[in-house]
């Protein structure tokens, strides 16, 4: 299940990069993202929790809506505003930063010494982004920059949902966590469209609305909901672990759709940034010490349980 999921979003940024040369907008590839996502996460909503569940209160609402804000959201639009400047693949390999951030984030915001390893882990993780993005991003090429400054963004605001999810997944459970999450991410999109738009149907290229179709389907619904049950079966440990095929998939996937070269450096930079995730899922003690953070002391945004999570 994780796996395939990982493979279904590391599609996204191909399908997002397809739309781009029809001349369509951030917003409204994302807005139509949404739109065929949104019937799936309401019937989930509505048909998917059993019975006896337990009924979420004020303060549930507002975890669930701050998460899906910042994980679905936020992330989502950064995401795909960073990739009208950079290549999928570099996009992929900065999005896998967040185990890095989430480990810093609980330095900063809970008092968590950061030790040697993770230190070591760090480092490396961001060396091999800069080795990476040497051969595609030149010095004061401001685009380019740009495109990683807001892809950055995005990999901020998902760790800092993953960090603070865990919790609201174990009392609401993972499947209906993850309707609701999207049914509010959705709606802020779907808000933000009717404010910057005219509210009409899109005059895109009917290819356009194909290409947001798959991207819905099978990098937006699928994923969320194997992903939210993978890792309730396996745990935020082994989920890493297997997420770390997602830059190799996406660089791949670039090399075949988009005709992306792939370079030395570029396979050089995503092995030193494996190692350092990896580094991290491995280190037991460190690993132990992050979760019991997240799942005692946080209740923002993204991880397990019930079904699953993301």
């Amino acid at each position: 299940m994780v796996l395939f999921a990982t493979i279904g979003f590391s599609a996204k940024a191909i399908l997002v990069k397809l739309s781009y040369p029809y001349g369509v907008d951030t917003v409204t590839l994302l807005a139509l993202r949404m739109v065929f996502s949104l019937p799936f996460f309401i019937a989930a909503a509505i048909f998917g929790p059993g019975p006896g569940v337990q009924r979420l209160v004020v303060k549930d609402w507002v975890a669930i809506s701050g998460l899906g804000f910042l994980g679905y959201y936020l992330a989502s639009l950064l995401d795909f505003s960073g990739l009208q400047y950079i290549s999928a693949g570099l996009e992929r390999l900065i999005l896998f930063l967040y185990p890095t951030l989430t480990v810093v984030l609980a330095a900063t915001f809970f008092k968590r010494k950061i030790r040697r390893k993770e230190i070591i882990a760090i480092v490396l993780s961001y060396a091999g982004i800069a080795i990476a993005s040497h051969a595609t991003v030149q010095l004061g090429n401001t685009d380019s920059h740009l495109g990683m400054a807001l892809v950055f963004g995005s990999t901020v605001s998902f760790a800092v949902y993953m960090v603070g999810s865990e919790r609201v997944i174990q009392r609401v459970g993972a499947r209906r966590f993850t309707a609701y999450a999207m049914i509010v991410s959705c709606t802020l999109v779907l808000l933000q469209y009717a404010a910057s738009h005219p509210i009409s149907l899109p005059r895109v290229p009917n290819a356009v609305y194909g290409l947001s179709l798959l991207m819905a389907i099978f990098s937006t619904v699928i994923p969320a909901f194997l992903l939210s049950a993978g890792m309730s079966r396996i745990g935020t440990n082994k989920t890493v672990i297997l997420a770390s095929i997602g830059p190799l998939s996406t660089i791949g996937l670039a090399a075949v759709f988009l005709g992306e070269a792939v370079s030395l450096s570029q396979m050089a930079g995503t092995v030193l940034v494996l190692v350092g995730v990896l580094q991290l899922t491995f280190d037991k003690e460190g690993t132990k010490q992050h979760n019991a953070v997240s799942i005692d002391e946080l209740s923002t945004p993204g991880s397990v349980t019930d079904s699953g999570r993301r």
